[in-house]
């Protein structure tokens, strides 16, 4: 059995989970990863896509070609391959997509994000796969900003209305342009999958404990009308940049989390702030960007790197 701290929770795992914290063993860990028999379907689903079904607190994914998922209360994930030739490819989903979908069942606000800490807060970079995240992160490790978590990011909102983000430190998951281009090589470790160009990263600084939310940034492409740049969208458009940016959004209104997202961007909006961020896909640009970004956080009372 391997014991992990993903997103602020104590998991026990059967199998290794790849680019995640291992932790001491816990005597009553919040959820726990192992093989097992899956079924095919779930009786009396009361939703379903064309690879998951829910019923209850029960979730049924399928991911064609790799593995069939059974995820019970935000407690329980039991897998099982669907190809011996598959089981390689098991660990980094189950990291991803699954643990994105258990979070969403223990009713955690989700986000498809990479963190930083800044002077004591978490500071997020939501956006869709390819929109450079993790690079961005990366960058701001390298510049003495501590990674909080990549890719998947979760956050709850109290009853003050205060959101806290639940930090894990796993490894960055960076294309081998980026990390030739950031200069990691001396960094890289094994692939995230099979057959793609994409490795773990050691960030080097990371940050474990629970931090509140400094702010969050939309990523997009600097195409017209959009200059580079960091900007604020109206009020409205603030719930359903967060939304949008959920981990795997669809699941945010199947899963009847419309309220939860609603009430979190107002939270965020009102204590740390939505903003979007605009830039090139250049990495001559990586600089200016991280200038601009500076500039904003000493608007923001942010000014300070970490420690």
């Amino acid at each position: 059995m391997k014991f992990y701290r993903v997103s602020g929770l104590s998991v026990a795992s059967e199998i290794v989970l790849p680019g995640m914290n291992v932790s001491p063993p816990q005597c009553a860990p919040q959820v726990t990863i192992r093989p097992g028999p899956v079924p095919h379907s779930i009786p009396h689903a009361s939703v379903a896509g064309p690879t998951w079904q829910i019923a209850g607190k029960t979730f049924l994914l399928r991911i064609p070609g790799i593995a069939r998922f059974l995820l019970i209360d935000g407690r329980e994930n039991v897998f099982s391959p669907e190809t011996e030739a598959s089981t390689a490819d098991i660990p980094i989903f189950i990291v991803g997509t699954v643990f994105g979908i258990l979070l969403h069942q223990r009713e955690q606000v989700v986000l498809h994000a990479s963190a930083v800490r800044v002077n004591g807060k978490a500071v997020l970079f939501c956006g869709a796969s390819g929109s450079w995240k993790s690079t961005i992160a990366a960058a701001l490790a390298q510049g003495g900003y501590p990674l909080v978590t990549d890719d998947v990011c979760s956050l709850s909102v109290s009853a003050s209305g205060a959101p806290t983000v639940y930090p894990d430190g796993r490894q960055l998951k960076l294309w081998a342009q980026a990390i030739n281009r950031l200069d990691l090589v001396q960094r890289q470790g094994e692939r995230v999958r099979t057959r793609l160009e994409k490795f773990f990263v050691e960030p080097g600084a990371v940050f474990s404990e629970p931090l509140a939310l400094g702010a969050v940034y939309v990523l997009r492409e600097a195409r017209p009308p959009h200059a580079p740049g960091i900007e604020k969208p109206n009020v409205v458009d603030t719930a359903l940049l967060l939304r949008r940016n959920a981990y795997r959004p669809l699941l945010v209104r199947r899963m009847e989390q419309m309220a939860t997202y609603f009430h979190a961007a107002a939270s965020i909006a009102n204590s740390a702030g939505i903003y979007h961020l605009t830039r090139t896909l250049d990495f001559t640009s990586m600089p200016d960007m991280i200038s601009t970004l500076e500039r904003h956080w000493q608007e923001l009372h942010l000014r300070e790197k970490a420690a």
